[in-house]
């Protein structure tokens, strides 16, 4: 699994839990949602996510890229 696609599935995850947390435990828990909302607005610009961080280093995934120069 490339970094971007687990990026993108732990944000669906992080958006679902947020939801769930706000239904079922505390309203404030929406902020987290925004949070979750602001981060991937900030990253479509800057192309920056502090998640990717520990996707590479911790867990070692590659990048698209990468995977893909790996295969030439």
């Amino acid at each position: 699994m490339s970094q971007e696609k687990a990026l993108t599935a732990f944000a669906g995850f992080m958006v679902l839990l947020s939801v769930v947390l706000t239904v079922w435990v505390h309203p404030n828990y929406v902020w987290f949602t925004v949070f979750i909302g602001a981060n991937l607005f900030q990253q479509s610009f800057t192309g920056f996510c502090p998640a990717t961080l520990f996707f590479k280093k911790v867990l070692g995934l590659k990048s698209e890229r990468e995977l893909a120069q790996q295969q030439n």
